[in-house]
């Protein structure tokens, strides 16, 4: 059994956790069992610059690893795109390391995890289709810059909570994805982990013909890339057809 924690901030899409749970036993059980644990961190439900480095400070994850560790998790994931990529490339890592260094074992967040499934899909150019307000998407912008990933076109919804996010219907959530694509893009990235999206990953890329990465498909891929797992699951996407090294 290889349990993956993830931290996650209030309540919105969390149903995507156990949903990637079910795919992923289902699609390589005779190679052991995935467990995903799920604990809940809380702040301002804002997507602005302050109250996220609130959301992800240090005391705060802190708080988070402690909850998991009756999971005895053997990784741990910060699953907030905003709440890690607010502080910079730098930050973000320092705020990984923190986090790894209180849980006892390897630790990411879903910006890093956007980065590591472009590199492993060989994706260079992207467009951002983002819930955020746009000061916010932005400051996602400029870490896919750090990381590597050239971002060619950047739409942003403007919405303000978690929330609201949440209570996004699949069809709003293709929409975005679809709309926001650019002819230059070799895939689109869609952040926020409030947003459910694993339920509607195929139907985005057979409208775009492009791969798509969303947050939470992203961070469920980067637990298991830390655990060095990997599951063929052909209702999540492009990523998880993907093949370490090879084809998909």
């Amino acid at each position: 059994m290889t349990t993956i924690g993830f931290i996650y901030p209030d309540h919105a899409a969390e149903d995507d956790y156990p949903l990637a749970e079910q795919l992923l036993g289902g699609a390589a059980a005779d190679e052991g069992d995935i467990r995903l644990a799920v604990e809940h961190i809380y702040g301002t439900d804002k997507h602005a610059v302050a109250e996220l480095l609130d959301l992800g400070s240090e005391s705060r994850l802190a708080d988070g690893a402690a909850l998991l560790k009756k999971h005895e998790p053997d990784a741990v994931v910060w699953a907030c795109t905003s709440g890690s990529f607010v502080y910079g490339w730098d930050g973000a890592r320092d705020q990984a390391d923190r986090l790894a260094a209180v849980a006892g074992v390897p630790a990411s967040s879903t910006s890093f995890a956007f980065v590591h499934a472009a590199r492993a899909l060989d994706v260079k150019r992207v467009a951002v289709a983002a819930s955020y307000p746009d000061d916010i998407a932005r400051l996602f912008v400029d870490f896919l810059k750090a990381g590597g990933v050239e971002v060619v076109a950047m739409a942003s919804a403007d919405i303000i909570t978690a929330a609201e996010v949440g209570a996004m219907p699949p069809e709003a959530v293709v929409e975005l994805a679809v709309r926001h694509d650019h002819p230059d893009a070799d895939a689109v990235l869609v952040p926020d982990t409030a947003m459910r999206t694993l339920g509607e990953i195929n139907a985005i890329e057979a409208a775009l013909k492009k791969p798509v990465l969303t947050a939470n498909q992203v961070t469920v891929w980067e637990g298991l890339r830390l655990t060095g797992q990997h599951r063929l699951v052909r209702s999540l996407g492009a990523l998880f057809r993907h093949l370490p090294g090879g084809s998909a």
